[in-house]
């Protein structure tokens, strides 16, 4: 199997202990070749037929089963995406295992990519959203990491928004050492007035952290999303505010700690051809104002719960810039 048209798969035997331990616990044979991937949470190999998880981070250790259980939603449905095999607890770790995609992630694929193939891919990703958004999805759906979070538990990561955790997320900050109060009580009365955009939404099931790593592409389409991880019932319009952060701010959402993010530059027609093959998701009434709350809440949960105190005054910054009707869509077009 090749990753393109043009570039052999480059795998080797498998070797490393918790490779093999994993590949017999999901009763699969150690044969074929495997690729080691660097990963954010996870040590990841992709093998020829297969690709294969091990999660090294214990704040997200019911991730896989989260995902398990998202991806079981999509069966019989129109989502592009990796049929899982199996997934367990072993003792190096959680571990999921799925099947391989043809093709390569989307910001792998993008540098090279003509501005038809680039269009193509977009507009394909619109239609795998569409079928996304369709799925029925039990009221409630939210990763365990993140229910966790929001009862007090450390915060492995800040997104996806939820809209009606964003009042949670003031007080939270508000019992940091040295915090603004008088930009969070002007924050407070900012998502109090905007609440009610969100008081007749349907939830549907959003993806929750779609980005140029998570969508795998082959020959100019969609062959499926993945990472399943953060998916959770929300309104569709929160699936744009990742897609519209990553448009803007691309160079923080590097594949992996050790790469860089895509240039911007080159996003700039991706809002735009989105719109064009999904429309619908473009169309709720308010929409800018609905955007900004869901980056307010980002900010918010950053400032909040962010370990590093650079991250926390760049959220500060970004808040009380926001806190005056500006943010990363002022340059965006769709």
């Amino acid at each position: 199997m090749r990753d393109d048209q043009s570039t052999p798969f480059l795998g080797a035997p498998a070797t490393d202990p918790a490779l093999l331990r994993t590949l017999a616990a999901a009763g699969l044979p150690a044969t074929g070749r495997f690729l080691p991937k660097a990963g954010w949470v996870s040590r990841v190999w992709v093998g020829d037929e297969h690709v294969i998880r091990l999660n090294t981070n214990e704040q997200f250790r019911d991730a896989y089963r989260h995902e398990a259980a998202v991806v079981t939603l999509l069966a019989g449905s129109e989502v592009p995406h990796a049929r899982i095999l199996a997934h367990g607890d072993g003792p190096d770790g959680p571990w999921y295992v799925s099947e391989r995609l043809p093709g390569r992630t989307l910001s792998d694929a993008w540098p090279a990519a003509d501005s038809p193939t680039r269009q193509a891919m977009i507009e394909s990703l619109g239609v795998a959203l569409r079928a996304l958004h369709r799925v029925p999805v039990p009221a409630g759906l939210m990763p365990p990491w993140l229910a966790g979070a929001l009862t007090g538990k450390p915060w492995p990561a800040y997104h996806p928004p939820v809209v009606n955790a964003a009042l949670q997320q003031v007080e939270a900050a508000r019992r940091l050492p040295g915090h603004d109060s008088p930009l969070l009580a002007d924050v407070a009365d900012w998502i109090q007035e905007r609440l009610a955009l969100f008081a007749n939404d349907a939830t549907v099931l959003v993806h929750g952290d779609l980005h140029g790593s998570n969508v795998m592409v082959d020959q100019g389409r969609v062959t499926g999303l993945i990472d399943f991880a953060e998916a959770l019932a929300q309104p569709a319009d929160a699936e744009l505010d990742t897609i519209l952060r990553w448009c803007a701010r691309a160079r923080e959402y590097p594949p992996t700690p050790d790469e860089q993010g895509l240039d911007e530059t080159t996003l700039t027609e991706v809002p735009g051809w989105l719109h064009g093959a999904y429309p619908e998701l473009f169309e709720r009434e308010h929409l800018r104002e609905r955007l900004n709350f869901y980056d307010m809440y980002m900010e918010l949960a950053l400032y909040a719960h962010h370990p590093q105190a650079d991250i926390r005054e760049v959220a500060q910054v970004r808040i009380a810039r926001l806190l005056s009707g500006h943010n990363h869509l002022d340059g965006l077009v769709w």
